[in-house]
């Protein structure tokens, strides 16, 4: 893979060696890649154990060795490239414990967090944990690997005998063991789900804004999930890294503290799209220019075939009046205005006579008796 600059979630980080004056050994890291076309980003956080100034030692390594294999990897199956870094890293933290008494008998727990675009995959080995907060809610998708979550998987003790138990610190797997440790990839939604389930559970689908915590004990044994929860859903991503770290020292602080916090990018602004306007136009254009063709069509076809113009045929009608209209004076002999004929009116005036000038009476219209009784 190709390393770059940024990462494609925001990320932030804190880490302090808490109250007590231990050395800090916990070591963390956050990379990002390149894998061809999908962005990378892996979260590697380590809590060395074990050996006077030699926790931090197998912390760094582990740290180193992880990102190497990765780097050098192709990204084709994250699962397994972490598995890969592992078992490396694990065998030469060994080794150099086995080289010198100074390094004897240290080791790490260690919390893998790689995201190939949207995709989560997981592993842990040790009590370093890794939460997502999705929705609002909170859910720890790693298991411990101590005396103590095997006594309360197999029903040994109950869950309100877990704080202040003298076993709470023993860890069953970690790096630097005689024997490899087995990357744990259970990644579990919720608390009922089986193992087969959890593992399937791998290559989850972030979702816009979702939040994942990778971190060491010093924090989770003395912060409550809740808090935690409350604290990651209220406040932007440094602030809450700050907030927790400052929340566990108040409350005595008695081991380091380190968290990674990653968030998905939301989701990407909607493009207005112009493309339906552009088309409704052009639909338009093209039903106005059928509708002209069509008229223009019509318009056409009459000419052609001597149909006549639908215009009112007011012209056409013939001026004479009917026989024996009362009151209607005819100059001369009756005329009627023919087809394509205009109206010209007559120069001379015609006088006629007023029926009451010299003493005349006006005799009204004659009407036809009725008929005679028989």
């Amino acid at each position: 893979m190709i390393r770059t600059e940024h990462a494609h979630l925001t990320t932030a980080a804190a880490t302090h060696p808490g109250m007590t004056g231990k050395i800090n050994e916990d070591r963390y890291a956050v990379s990002a890649f390149q894998a061809g076309e999908e962005p990378v980003l892996l979260a590697v956080l380590c809590d060395g154990i074990g050996g006077h100034q030699a926790g931090e030692v197998a912390a760094e390594l582990a740290v180193e060795i992880i990102s190497e294999v990765a780097a050098d990897s192709d990204g084709a199956d994250p699962l397994a490239i972490l598995d890969e870094a592992i078992v490396e890293s694990s065998e030469r933290i060994r080794e150099l414990a086995e080289s010198s008494p100074t390094y004897h008998g240290m080791g790490a727990t260690c919390a893998l967090a790689w995201v190939q675009g949207k995709r989560l995959y997981t592993g842990t080995v040790g009590d370093s944990r890794i939460y997502l907060l999705c929705g609002g809610v909170l859910r720890q998708l790693s298991t411990d690997h101590t005396w103590i979550q095997e006594a309360l998987e197999g029903g040994f003790i109950r869950p309100d005998q877990v704080k202040g138990h003298p076993n709470s610190h023993v860890i069953r797997r970690y790096l630097g063991s005689p024997n490899p440790p087995r990357l744990d990839h259970r990644l579990r939604l919720n608390g009922n789900e089986n193992d087969k389930t959890a593992l399937a559970n791998q290559g989850l689908l972030l979702q816009p804004k979702d939040r994942l915590l990778l971190c060491s004990d010093g924090l989770t044994d003395l912060v409550e999930r809740e808090e935690i929860e409350d604290i990651l859903r209220r406040q932007p991503l440094q602030s809450a890294a700050d907030t927790l770290v400052s929340l566990a020292n108040a409350r005595g602080g008695h081991d380091n503290i380190t968290l990674v916090v990653a968030e998905a990018p939301p989701p990407p602004p909607r493009k207005i799209s112009f493309k339906p306007l552009v088309l409704g136009c052009m639909v338009l254009v093209l039903v106005s220019a059928l509708i002209a063709v069509a008229i223009l069509g019509v318009l056409w076809w009459q000419q052609r075939s001597g149909v006549p113009s639908p215009t009112p045929a007011l012209w056409e009608q013939s001026l004479t009046p009917p026989p024996g209209a009362p009151g209607l004076v005819t100059a001369g002999p009756t005329a009627s205005l023919q087809p394509g004929a205009t109206l010209t009116p007559s120069l001379t005036p015609i006088l006629l006579p007023n029926p009451l000038e010299g003493g005349a009476t006006l005799t009204p219209w004659p009407t036809n008796p009725p008929p005679a009784a028989p």
